[in-house]
């Protein structure tokens, strides 16, 4: 008899991983799926901190512990917080030894993490298929049977209402322009973003500027003479929930916000450069969601077969930093300078008018 059985009905669900914001979002299939297959199962997600009060309407029923590695206290309560009866590993495997520790009678995880080591609590590995896919909706297939329901924004309760900085100047129509980015490969050159909000209000809407606590003098430095709002180190994420779900739009780099734009259903228009559309876009969850990439799709630098530190063929994506980038220009990495403010321009137009 096998030390180690896969419940048939379980009770408790532990997600262990440690993502940043737009990779834990990508979760949400995940959730769905759980949710869908299981009705009546506690499901607990392990959240970074920053990152809980967006899940304060507990979407799907679920519940979130705050978690960071190196916050002992929060590494105790999600030990404290078993058993469970199965264990799901997002990205890195290294989590399966927290399922473990927090006594998860049956562990799953995609198969093929390296170094070995992080492989070994593991009880069912799942490989990535042979074919592209998005990967929110690889992580939901950590779930075996029928795919969830496709996304829609009232399946996600909005954080407690707040009243936002600026709040007069918001009672006019507005897009959000977030020019910050995880990594500086992601940032498109500084006078594009100008461009675009110089657009923005020649079409009669006021461009809001956000951005997080380190962001504020990226924003100085883009607009010096301060001629529209700039919110940036001033919101939290519940605060910047209400800031999107009340703009006509966001115009983003390919980072947590665009994914948050997703949530929320704002028409968002992301810019991908090294990251790959096609894996980090819609997919099949949120087809139905306005959310638009503009990407130049074939960049030959955009050449590392790698998610997760797993090699897979069909991925294409670049995670080179400022310094190790093949085409850095400066300021920005050419796959990002190469997006030109007209595309984004026209892409922004393109939303605008299906809104209007």
């Amino acid at each position: 008899m096998p030390l180690r059985r896969k419940p048939l009905h379980p009770r408790r669900i532990l997600i262990a991983h440690h993502l940043l914001l737009g990779d834990t979002l990508l979760l949400t299939p995940l959730l769905a799926k759980l949710r869908a297959h299981y009705p009546h199962a506690d499901i607990v997600l392990a959240c970074p901190k920053a990152i809980v009060p967006l899940y304060a309407g507990r979407p799907f029923d679920v519940n979130v512990l705050p978690f960071d590695p190196r916050d002992a206290a929060t590494v105790r309560g999600v030990l404290r917080s078993g058993p469970y009866d199965l264990g799901f590993v997002a990205g890195d495997n290294r989590f399966s030894w927290l399922a473990l520790a927090a006594d998860c009678r049956w562990i799953i995880a995609h198969a093929h993490d390296a170094p070995a080591w992080k492989n070994w609590p593991v009880d069912e590995a799942v490989p990535y298929p042979a074919a592209p896919a998005a990967w929110a909706d690889l992580a939901a297939d950590l779930v075996p049977g029928t795919a969830p329901s496709a996304y829609h924004p009232d399946d996600w309760p909005a954080p407690a209402h707040v009243t936002l900085p600026d709040a007069d100047r918001l009672a006019q129509p507005y897009v959000v322009l977030h020019p910050g980015a995880s990594t500086a490969v992601k940032r498109w050159p500084d006078a594009r973003w100008l461009e675009v909000a110089r657009y923005v209000e020649s079409l009669g809407y006021l461009p809001v500027w956000s951005g997080g606590p380190g962001e504020v003098d990226l924003i100085r430095a883009i607009d010096p003479d301060r001629h529209h709002p700039n919110l940036a180190g001033r919101l939290g994420l519940g605060e910047l929930w209400h800031l999107f779900a009340g703009a006509t739009a966001v115009v983003c780099p390919d980072t947590g916000v665009a994914h948050l734009g997703r949530l929320i259903g704002v028409p968002t228009v992301a810019l991908f450069g090294p990251g790959n559309a096609s894996i980090h876009g819609a997919g099949r969850y949120w087809r139905n969601v306005p959310f638009v990439a503009v990407t130049i799709p074939d960049m030959p630098c955009r050449d590392q077969p790698y998610i997760f530190r797993r090699r897979i063929e069909w991925v294409r994506r670049c995670d080179r930093s400022s310094t190790t980038c093949v085409a850095w220009h400066g300021d920005h990495a050419d796959c990002m300078g190469r997006l030109s403010g007209a595309a984004v321009c026209d892409a922004l137009h393109t939303v605008l008018v299906k809104v209007q």
